[in-house]
């Protein structure tokens, strides 16, 4: 007879959650570059003594807290529980052939004692603003292979019985542009997994080891069941889907990744055969990315409220074929894999299921996490500096309400960085920074804006890398709905004006140059012309789609009028209509 108390398990579960939320929040307190402190580039979990995960943080990064397991399987080919002393802290960046996504997610790995065994793994992963390598901030363009990106740390102590190697992180900072932002964010770390310990032994104090064990159990039992009971809702069957990433000025014009989603009674597959090979620039993926694209869109699509730990990932099984662009094989380049190629398989994922369950899912969303990066020297300190961010877009339209505008979607959850911080910390001034008018995706319910940033760049010797998405293919609309706007990168030099030629690109920049990035708008839902002629005069009011916009995508015409305000008109709707309507039919007696 099971000794489970319903209470108990919702209580311990609870402090398991709550233990992950303060180690995320331990290290971004103590974090030292903008990246993490302000924009939260980081991540928390806890794992049994195996590896297998108990709880995530809701407070990180999707695409970091399903790489993570990914991370501790490369640390247990290197080490033996028997290895791990109390008060160590392990270190690992190694993509390949499993572990982090790109060589800036730096995880740290503890282990926690309870009775003098091992009873739990805390672990971290942050995103270190510059590793070395080719460009400042590790994620150049135009590189062939890994080692041109920057520092590879295999798994290693960086702290031995709670004593830090010196040696050992001054060969990590020798190498590294912003060395006092990349030690500090270290011993940020640690401190993290020092929180997550000294609670965990609290917790294990108040249950003993034994009863946490077997309610740890039930935790992983209940979210499968959760999760295969959530699967017996989504219509049996097989579901593809492909799409594409732009390429480089080294790969193919456009990099296709193809999936195949088969959904059982209880589980689900997911085949990526058919999707090209791997390239030689910094746009591939490992398995690792894989992964944690699968998960998120099960977990959003089947059951978005599911404990997230390992029972939850069992029903799901993974086909990725080594050599492809989306399972690289050593030494492929592969430092955007996070940002560029994790979020396209998102895209891809969502495409084959949507028409199965079309009330949970969304038109396509900007489809990338928008990198800008530069870096140089720093005229007031006479030292280099490195500024990252990664820029929102349009989030996808639903089958009930617009998509939100110019915010981070699917794989990321990381903040903006205030204009202010950026002014105060590097050489860098912000022209401006809005919306981008009329890159809606139109529909019933249109998709959301994409983002526009002016920078003047103030610093010498500056090198900018630009990587986004959807510059020439837009993001699609859904059931009607009409596809978001693309993204564009212009920089701006003695007054003339160059848009450049890719939308992944490192290159050189000058002091008093300009840059200007805008960010894909989003896919909407439904024929544009059955939305609401009020919904169509608040966009215009307040500046989201132009007048002659509304009048073209979506049929209603707005006049100022001085006396009362706007007058709305739908009369070009039915002449639309009408245009819309012969077209079909012509397109049809043509397929006929």
């Amino acid at each position: 007879m099971s000794t489970i108390d319903m209470v108990t398990l919702q209580v311990i579960m609870n402090a398991f959650y709550s233990i992950t939320d303060e180690m995320n929040m331990a290290l971004i307190r103590t974090a030292y570059s903008t990246n993490i402190k302000d924009r939260r580039d980081c991540s928390c979990a806890v794992y049994t003594a195996g590896g297998e995960v108990i709880s995530q943080t809701e407070l990180g990064s999707p695409v970091h807290l399903g790489i993570m397991p990914s991370a501790l399987d490369s640390v247990f080919k290197r080490f033996q529980l028997d290895d791990l002393e109390e008060g160590d802290h392990v270190i690992v960046n190694v993509p390949h052939p499993t572990g982090p996504g790109h060589l800036n997610d730096i995880t740290m790995v503890s282990p926690v004692h309870v009775g003098g065994k091992i009873a739990f793994l805390v672990a971290n992963m942050a995103h270190h603003v510059d590793v070395g390598g080719y460009a400042p901030g590790s994620m150049a363009l135009g590189l062939r292979e890994i080692y041109q990106e920057g520092l590879q740390i295999p798994p290693v102590k960086i702290v031995k019985k709670g004593v830090l190697d010196k040696e050992l992180m001054l060969m990590v900072t020798q190498n590294v542009r912003t060395s006092i932002e990349v030690e500090g964010d270290l011993h940020a770390q640690m401190a993290c997994n020092n929180v997550g310990r000294k609670r965990l032994q609290e917790l294990a104090a108040r249950y003993k080891a034994e009863t946490l064990a077997e309610y740890i159990r039930e935790m992983f039992d209940y979210s499968e069941r959760r999760m295969r009971a959530g699967l017996k809702d989504i219509p049996n069957g097989t579901y593809n889907f492909e799409d594409y990433m732009e390429g480089t000025q080294l790969t193919q014009e456009l990099i296709k990744i193809k999936a195949t989603v088969t959904v059982g009674e209880d589980d689900i597959l997911f085949d990526f055969t058919g999707t090209d090979g791997q390239v030689e620039d910094s746009v591939n993926s490992n398995e690792a990315c894989v992964k944690t694209a699968c998960y998120y869109i099960v977990k959003v699509l089947v059951d978005p409220g599911l404990p997230p730990n390992v029972g939850s990932y069992r029903p799901i099984r993974i086909i990725a074929p080594k050599g492809t662009v989306v399972n690289s094989e050593s030494p492929a380049a592969i430092a955007n894999a996070t940002i560029i190629t994790a979020p396209k398989i998102v895209d891809v994922l969502l495409g084959a299921l949507l028409p199965a369950v079309p009330e949970r899912a969304a038109a396509a969303s900007n489809g990338v996490t928008s990198l800008f990066n530069i870096g140089g020297l720093d005229p007031r300190t006479g030292k280099l500096y490195n500024y990252i961010e990664t820029y929102a877009g349009g989030q996808g339209a639903m089958h009930n309400q617009d998509g939100m505008d110019a915010v981070q979607c699917h794989m990321t959850n990381t903040r903006n960085a205030p204009v202010e911080v950026i002014e105060s910390v590097y050489p860098l001034r912000i022209r401006s920074y809005g919306l981008v008018p009329d890159s809606d995706g139109p529909g019933c319910f249109r998709g959301g804006l994409g983002m526009r940033r002016e920078i003047e760049v103030l610093s010498e010797r500056t090198t900018l890398t630009v990587s986004t998405d959807r510059s020439r293919l837009q993001p699609w609309g859904a059931f009607g709905g009409a596809s978001g706007g693309n993204s564009s990168c212009l920089v701006e030099s003695d007054g003339h004006i160059e848009k450049l030629e890719y939308s992944k690109m490192t290159r050189k920049v000058n002091r008093g140059d300009v840059v200007t990035i805008i960010t894909p708008g989003a896919g909407g839902w439904g024929d544009p012309f059955t939305r609401e002629p009020q919904r169509v005069l608040r966009d215009v009011v307040e500046g989201f789609i132009s007048s002659e916009r509304a009048a073209e995508c979506y049929g209603v015409v707005i006049r100022k009028v001085a006396s009362r305000g706007y007058e709305v008109d739908t009369p070009a709707t039915g002449r639309l209509r009408s245009r819309r309507q012969k077209t079909r039919e012509s397109d049809e007696r043509k397929d006929g």
